[in-house]
């Protein structure tokens, strides 16, 4: 080949390396050995009863060697006034991460990317149908980034539990079936996972077929693989309830599945047999941010949380729940027992409960996570 066509053929062939984006690092809000890590926390906890007395203090026992890793996707937060948050660590990014996701760290290593979720002004009534699906497009293709980096260069073999709550259960709901459902190698290593309010479907009488093609509900504590799903109301959910019914807007957003056939799936994590159990709900005494829209939601919904000098707070058995088809739709109902408080919808019946999906049985969740893995590693023997 003559000297002056290989030369520039070897010019252009540098210009196209160089013109070639380079993989964009991922921002991690919760990481193993980040110092600013939103996850880092000790596990000292006060226990109250239903009523708000205060009975004792504990630290539950984390383990040894932390065998499995969570990965967590948090919900709708961002107060910032744009359709696709930036990558800004803002305080309620920080702050939903210690609410739902840094308990999970007394058995597994936390993985929390920051990610360019759709905002809170987003999903606002005057969004176009349009805009919110080309953001929330972006804000997977945020997620899936950090998924594969994760995959590629942290997990190393290890199992993985997933973990999100509304919007967050939607995009882990997508990783699930672009990268986990139909791809063998990847689906071996899935321990779990946790889609809270985020209406995952399966076929009526069946335990998958909606969502995802292999993923299966989970049906008891030792069961692996498999996902936990529920909306939480503590009333019938009204005709226009945004979560327990197939075929609505958060489907059409995040491609649930909607067809003729299916249902949202309801598995009560302290009954995943079915029926009625007590709920073991724990949240942080640091509250969230109250000048926040999270925040104050939080503060409205009217379940006061102490301030002890401990990380965390606990109640056992303040509700009883049990999943329902009430109203005809698939949802977690919660009655208070022995004085807990009466909870209010925010910001509207429509929601129920919906704030504290990740909370009223964060402590089922977290137990449940444990006896998940240990499965887990047995199965791997």
């Amino acid at each position: 080949m003559p000297l002056r066509p290989l030369l520039f053929a070897a010019i252009a062939a540098t210009c196209l390396v160089l013109a070639a984006p380079a993989a964009a690092k991922t921002t991690w809000l919760c990481a193993p050995g980040l110092q600013d890590s939103a996850c880092s926390s000790s596990l000292t906890t006060t226990l109250y009863s239903p009523a708000g007395k205060q009975l004792r203090t504990a630290t539950p026992k984390a383990g040894r060697s932390k065998k499995f890793d969570c990965f967590y996707v948090y919900p709708t937060v961002s107060d910032q006034k744009r359709l696709n948050a930036t990558l800004a660590k803002d305080p309620e990014i920080k702050a939903i991460a210690r609410f739902q996701a840094a308990r999970y760290g007394q058995h597994c290593r936390v993985f929390a990317p920051v990610y360019r979720q759709l905002t809170l002004q987003g999903i606002g009534e005057t969004t176009k149908p349009a805009d919110a699906v080309k953001g929330i497009r972006t804000a997977y293709a945020s997620v899936e980034a950090a998924w594969k980096d994760y995959m590629k260069n942290h997990n190393k073999g290890r199992g993985v539990l997933l973990i999100g709550h509304s919007q967050g259960a939607g995009l882990a709901s997508q990783l699930v079936r672009k990268q986990i459902d139909r791809k063998p190698s990847v689906r071996k290593r899935l321990i779990g996972a946790y889609l809270l309010g985020g209406n995952v479907t399966v076929k009526k009488g069946s335990d998958r077929g909606g969502s995802f093609r292999n993923v299966r509900a989970c049906r008891k504590a030792g069961q692996v693989g498999c996902v936990v799903a529920f909306s939480t109301y503590n009333q019938t959910p009204p005709a226009d309830a945004r979560f327990g019914r197939p075929g609505g807007a958060f489907e059409k957003i995040f491609g649930q599945g909607s067809g003729k056939g299916l249902q949202v799936l309801c598995n009560n994590p302290a009954a995943l047999k079915g029926g009625t159990a007590r709920l073991t709900s724990v949240l942080p005494s640091k509250p969230f941010p109250t000048t926040t829209s999270i925040g104050l939601g939080n503060t409205l919904v009217g379940f006061a949380v102490p301030a002890p000098a401990t990380t965390y707070v606990e109640y056992r058995g303040a509700f009883s729940a049990r999943c329902s088809s009430a109203g005809g739709a698939r949802s977690l109902q919660a009655v208070p027992l022995g004085g807990a408080p009466v909870l209010k919808p925010i910001p509207d019946a429509s929601w129920g409960l919906h704030l504290l999906d990740g909370n009223i049985a964060l402590g089922d969740l977290v137990d449940l996570s444990a006896a998940q893995a240990k499965a887990y590693a047995k199965n791997k023997r």
